[in-house]
């Protein structure tokens, strides 16, 4: 273990890999990595899977087998994807196992075609935690209006969830409100509490991008002086949410029947911009109870040269909320900066979905069985 990165779990912050290849899990190096660099989770999305997929390495004689079978191009995704989300939980099982059941997870997103969709996406979310069928599996559902609805739902099924594509504040206690709706519809039905659980993926480096984009249009030393500064604030106020929501007299009568707190994970941590360091969303948001789920890159630079001091996000709420003051009298609107950001959010993973149909579509035509 890196003194970083054993650091940052000691600070109370779960350290996920937001990768995954049948090659990493057949290699054994996503093993290695629950060793040496204190991995305790995985998730994963469209465009993760598209590029394993389109490389090919480890899939062949799947792909073959279900060209022979001449499944459709879907029904061939969904095997592949949930047998490399099956195998990387069964490798993470002793993680689980060690902690309760907090970490050890491995997440597969809903078909993201479906994120206005709140019925098909209940199904979906379904379908999945049958087809991997793994008790450390976290069904990814995005937070858009229609989610909403679908997270309760699938919580009160007792499926755990895995809220993906927050990024404003007010959305963020929307979704715990979703999920604190769905744990109560549970234990109305005499369901164990202790065995749902949830995370919340508060996405992070996305609004610096959108954000410092539109202060360097500006020009101004007042502008450039904020460049950098509204991620950190974004993700430290939902912090400070999350913190006032697990204080409240509600969440206090779910605790207390054995519900598991929604930890906020940062999500999207990869630094964008080369002119600030390349841990900046790591070591900036250290706070107990949280998880941060790294690019492979981001992890090992960490492990390298990341300083993780203790706590940066308690006490910082009030220079965070004037952060986002000061870009309203700039004239950039926070919300109307969050709500692009979430449309554009499905936007990309929809795209990244029909690239990976066409990738596993290219990959079946290849493989299948020559006529004649």
């Amino acid at each position: 273990m890196t003194e970083a990165l054993t650091r940052l779990s000691q600070e109370g912050v779960a350290i996920w890999l937001d990768d995954l290849s049948r090659r990493r899990i057949s290699s054994g190096a996503l093993g290695e990595l629950l060793d040496t660099r204190s991995v305790v989770g995985v998730t994963t999305n469209p465009a993760i899977f598209q590029k394993a997929i389109s490389a090919g390495d480890g899939y062949e004689r799947q792909v073959h087998e279900l060209a022979t079978r001449r499944v459709t191009v879907e029904e061939a995704l969904r095997m592949i994807t949930t047998a490399d989300v099956r195998d990387a939980c069964d490798v993470l099982r002793p993680v689980y196992e060690e902690t309760g059941g907090l970490d050890g997870r491995v997440s597969i997103e809903v078909d993201p075609r479906l994120a206005h969709d709140t019925e098909a996406t209940i199904a979906e979310a379904k379908q999945l935690a049958w087809l991997v069928e793994r008790p450390n599996v976290l069904i990814k559902i995005p937070a858009t209006r229609a989610g909403l609805p679908a997270i309760t739902a699938t919580i009160a099924q007792g499926i755990s969830v895995n809220v993906t594509l927050i990024f404003s504040l007010e959305r963020y206690r929307e979704v715990m409100d979703a999920y604190m709706a769905g744990l109560e519809q549970a234990a109305a039905k005499g369901m164990e509490l202790s065995r749902i659980h949830s995370v919340a993926s508060f996405f992070v480096s996305r609004v610096d991008t959108e954000i410092d984009k539109r202060l360097d249009a500006m020009g101004t030393g007042e502008a450039a002086a904020l460049r950098g500064k509204a991620a950190l604030a974004n993700a430290r106020l939902a912090y400070q949410a999350f913190e006032e929501v697990t204080g409240s007299d509600r969440w206090q009568a779910l605790s207390a029947q054995g519900a598991n707190a929604q930890r906020p994970l940062w999500a999207s941590t990869g630094v964008k911009d080369p002119a600030y360091p390349d841990t900046l969303y790591v070591t900036e948001l250290v706070a107990p109870g949280t998880v941060n789920t790294m690019p492979e890159s981001t992890l090992e630079a960490v492990a390298d040269h990341g300083k993780v001091t203790g706590d940066t996000v308690k006490g910082t709420y009030q220079e965070s909320r004037k952060v986002l003051d000061d870009l309203e009298k700039l004239g950039i609107s926070y919300d109307e900066v969050v709500n692009l950001l979430e449309r554009e959010g499905v936007e990309k993973f929809e795209s990244a979905w029909n690239a990976l149909l066409d990738s596993t579509r290219a990959e079946l035509e290849r493989l299948a069985p020559k006529e004649g």
